[in-house]
């Protein structure tokens, strides 16, 4: 059954995820960059094929299932279960550039909520929150969207959609610079993604953690090979 989004929820949502929000999304591509320098990805299609199979069979599908996991974890008040999520996200990433990425704006995403938008303790999820939030360790960026999402009474399903749109968007934006892409191309390449993320975000929803793995190996060679890129604008 759809859980209801209150105005608030979806306000905070829509925050979080937006491309204003501080936590440096645009300085990363995902290895995209790479690709575009290989030839791999020179137009719209590419572009398209590429971000459809992230998404379905790479970091995006497995992204989301630690979403929803820690959504569900942390609404119990389950510390424990948060730190194990915590610790796999990370371990989880095939290279340090992807390291980083998910670390890096998943520790800033932590500290904007920290200072802007603190969730109330009257919670399991919002104890959590005020509890386990004030290390200097990293997070990695999907649990760290979780953990708010569940402070925050964000449901888990608007959630998942959420944050694979933002996603998309963010490496759309990404092509954008480097393919290059026209801003109409871009908005082409994310409508075609729309029922491919709404997929992937149901699967998400009925998945576990033992569903977790990933079968992007260009994608995770691509990461690795722009560590040592000559001339690059993103840190991934």
């Amino acid at each position: 059954m759809t859980e209801p989004v209150s105005l608030s929820a979806l306000y905070r949502l829509m925050t979080f995820l937006s491309p204003g929000f501080p936590v440096g999304a645009f300085t990363y591509s995902h290895g995209l960059e790479q690709v575009v320098e290989s030839g791999a990805v020179a137009d719209a299609s590419g572009l398209e094929a590429w971000l459809s199979d992230i998404l379905r069979f790479g970091a995006g599908r497995s992204d989301a299932i630690l979403l929803k996991e820690t959504i569900r974890v942390a609404r119990d008040g389950d510390a424990s279960a948060v730190a194990d999520l915590r610790e796999l996200g990370l371990a989880l990433q095939p290279s340090r550039e992807r390291h980083l990425e998910t670390s890096a704006q998943g520790t800033a995403f932590v500290t904007a909520i920290r200072n802007s938008w603190l969730p109330e303790t009257g919670t399991p999820a919002g104890q959590l929150f005020h509890d386990h939030t004030a290390d200097d360790d990293p997070w990695p960026y999907p649990v760290a969207v979780g953990l708010a999402c569940a402070a925050h009474a964000i449901p888990s399903e608007a959630a998942l959609a959420a944050y694979l749109q933002a996603f998309a968007a963010n490496l759309v934006s990404a092509a954008i610079r480097t393919v290059p892409l026209g801003q109409s191309e871009g908005q082409s390449v994310l409508a075609a993604l729309e029922p491919i993320i709404f997929e992937v975000a149901k699967e998400a929803a009925a998945a576990d953690l033992a569903d977790l793995g990933s079968s992007t190996f260009l994608a995770d060679i691509a990461s690795m090979a722009h560590e040592t890129q000559y001339s690059r604008l993103f840190r991934s």
